[in-house]
């Protein structure tokens, strides 16, 4: 009878270990909450005995309760005090990457929201893993369009998108190298195809200035960039787009281009344009007064009327390679002028000093 219990005990002992299975530093581990304290949390996991998350990982995981069920990662199998050390952070990142490289795979449009912004794009954090949201890939809407000086504003308005969610695609994913990269133009990308497609050369369109720059004016229209160079704000000379339009205004600009990725808009085109009627009655050999507005080596620059400036060329200021226009003119001067040529297919017209 004795050895019949001695072959039972041996062979529960060998069931024992076969189910038991020992852990390994690496492994993945599933257990309950036993206690959650502000220095550590405790894990029961059964058989394989109790794991330890430290203090480090206390904040992390500050919305657990007793009895959740939780997945870790085993840091040390087999401390001094007999627990096992375990991260559940890890686990949440490594469960994070494969959910993060399934949706890269699907192209799966997901929700982010950002947390930081630098002067470089958005910090935002995904299924526990952080990433970064570029500027360069930020939609028409949010794209910081400023003056190149000033890094202050972009930084700004990067920051008034922190807390707020934005629709987005995973760019690049890399989980060695701990590297992810959203683009919410590729999110948007679909959409703004079937927009594309609907618009035409010549279409009058509404949209909000999202940006001023030296060199024109940017404009969101329904989720497409558009840009109103500085030639096509208005027929008069423009020095400062910001004169006339302001980030946040609505306006109504004509669609003079079309690319892949960008409107190009004018706002003059949808007036008429007023050189045409100053120049109505300007014949040749007719005098005109003018305001000098610019002196260059090849002649000056003449205001006749507010829409037309025309131009006096060095070669009707004297003989010889020599002649000086700033020895002749002075800025802002009125003078008399007579006209020798109206270039209205050109709009040019050309000047001479009335004598």
């Amino acid at each position: 009878m004795a050895d019949a219990k001695k072959v039972t005990f041996e062979q529960l002992l060998a069931e024992s270990e076969e189910t038991v299975k020992p852990v390994i530093a690496g492994d993945t581990v599933d257990g309950k909450v036993l206690t959650v304290k502000k220095h550590e949390i405790l894990i029961d996991l059964g058989a394989q005995g109790v794991g330890l998350v430290p203090r480090r990982e206390a904040s992390f995981s500050r919305n657990l309760e007793v009895g959740t069920e939780v997945t870790a990662s085993v840091i040390d199998p087999e401390m001094e005090d007999g627990y096992v050390l375990l991260s559940l952070r890890k686990a949440v990142k490594d469960k994070g990457w494969d959910e993060i490289l399934a949706k890269l795979d699907a192209a799966e449009i997901v929700e982010v929201t950002p947390f930081d912004a630098n002067r470089g794009g958005l910090l935002v954090e995904y299924e526990g893993i952080r990433g970064f949201l570029p500027v360069s890939q930020l939609s028409a809407e949010h794209y910081p369009r400023v003056g190149s000086s000033d890094k202050d504003e972009i930084l700004q308005r990067l920051n008034s998108l922190v807390g707020k969610p934005i629709s987005v695609r995973i760019l690049d994913a890399n989980k060695k190298d701990n590297k992810l990269i959203f683009s919410e133009k590729e999110a948007i990308k679909d959409g703004l195809a079937e927009r594309f497609a609907e618009l035409n050369i010549g279409d009058v369109v509404k949209g909000v200035v999202t940006g001023v720059v030296d060199f024109g004016v940017f404009v969101n229209v329904d989720g497409i960039e558009g840009l109103i160079h500085i030639s096509e704000i208005s027929w008069e000379r423009v020095n400062n787009p910001s004169d006339y339009v302001k980030a946040g205004d609505t306006i109504e600009a004509k669609i003079i281009a079309i690319d892949k990725e960008r409107l190009s808009l004018s706002m003059k085109q949808l007036v008429e344009d007023p050189w045409v009627s100053e120049v109505e009655n300007l014949k040749k050999g007719s005098k005109v007064e003018g305001t000098v507005t610019r002196i260059t080596p090849f002649g000056a620059f003449v205001q006749i009327s507010p829409a037309v400036e025309a131009l006096v060329h060095v070669s009707e200021l004297g003989e010889g390679s020599d002649v000086d226009p700033e020895k002749i003119f002075t800025l802002n001067e009125r003078k008399t002028f007579k006209v020798l040529d109206v270039d209205k297919e050109g709009r040019k017209i050309s000047l001479t000093i009335a004598k």
